[in-house]
């Protein structure tokens, strides 16, 4: 069942990287643009872990929540940046 599903779940995260890169580009707003980088290293994380469980190996884990807690604190900064006076 594996063998089925994670290429699906890949390829609907793949698409949904793809709209998120379009928002950081063409977003209106910086918070915008916020968001959808968030959402995109989120994508990321999901995409890694999904290949974790496709090919069994778990040695990609470490990189996955590396990749999370930078992108938390990368949104963190930024949030604080807008809410300091920043371009909006």
């Amino acid at each position: 069942m594996v063998e089925f599903i994670c290429p699906i779940v890949m390829l609907m995260l793949t698409v949904a990287f793809g709209a998120a890169f379009v928002r950081v580009v063409i977003g209106p707003t910086l918070p915008d643009r916020v968001v959808a980088l968030d959402m995109a290293a989120t994508i990321v994380v999901a995409l890694i872990l999904t290949h974790c469980v496709e090919s069994n190996s778990y040695y990609y884990i470490p990189a996955a929540i590396s990749i999370a807690l930078l992108s938390f604190v990368g949104t963190v900064a930024l949030a604080l940046y807008i809410r300091r006076g920043g371009p909006s």
